[in-house]
């Protein structure tokens, strides 16, 4: 949109009404983190449970994902944890053997139906999940500027299961979840490509 002023970004904003706080938190939990204080935390719950019960209207099956995984879960996903640098973070390997803390809520999904048996009749399912997500992101070369890339955030994903009878069934779930994610955008009144 074009506005008549100057357009304030997500972190000045924040910064400014005291919902965001990313600097100075080095002795804290270091660099590529964030507090949510006040509105600033109400909103990122509350953004959670409209997702949530938009999704749940539609007929997704609410689901809890363990944040500690097996490598071979990972693998499935198509992520190598033992890659280097690693893209995930690995719990001490002395105490616990082959544990990565999960960087999508995907993976805890996909982890789920690995072993499960689903009928032909009950696909397709869409499952829904709001998880904390760790990611060891890497140095880009630049430092990111608001809240991208941090190492920990909450996300809402969509995971689907289809049959591949007909071979389109895939694309068809994939376009719905479009049309929805486009859906929750206009409902909130904000702009996206």
């Amino acid at each position: 949109p074009v506005f008549d002023f100057k357009p304030k970004g997500h972190l000045e904003l924040g910064e400014g009404l005291d919902i965001i706080r990313q600097r100075r938190l080095s002795h804290v939990s270091g660099h590529r983190s964030y507090y949510l204080c006040g509105a600033g935390a109400l909103l990122q719950h509350a953004l959670v449970t409209f997702t949530l019960q938009k999704l749940l209207s539609k007929g997704f099956l609410p689901m809890t994902v363990p944040d500690l995984l097996r490598g071979a879960v990972f693998e499935g996903c198509g992520v190598q944890p033992s890659a280097t640098p690693s893209p995930v973070y690995t719990i001490d390997p002395a105490r616990f053997e082959d544990l990565y803390l999960a960087g999508t809520s995907e993976m805890g999904i996909a982890g789920y139906f690995m072993d499960h048996a689903v009928q032909l009749q009950d696909l397709p399912v869409r499952v829904v999940c709001s998880s904390t997500c760790y990611r060891a992101e890497t140095d880009t070369g630049r430092e990111p500027w608001g809240l991208y890339r941090v190492h920990q955030f909450t996300k809402v994903e969509m995971f689907g299961v289809t049959a591949a009878e007909r071979g389109t069934e895939s694309e068809e779930l994939l376009d719905e979840f479009l049309g929805l994610q486009k859906e929750i955008f206009s409902e909130l009144g904000l702009h996206y490509r």
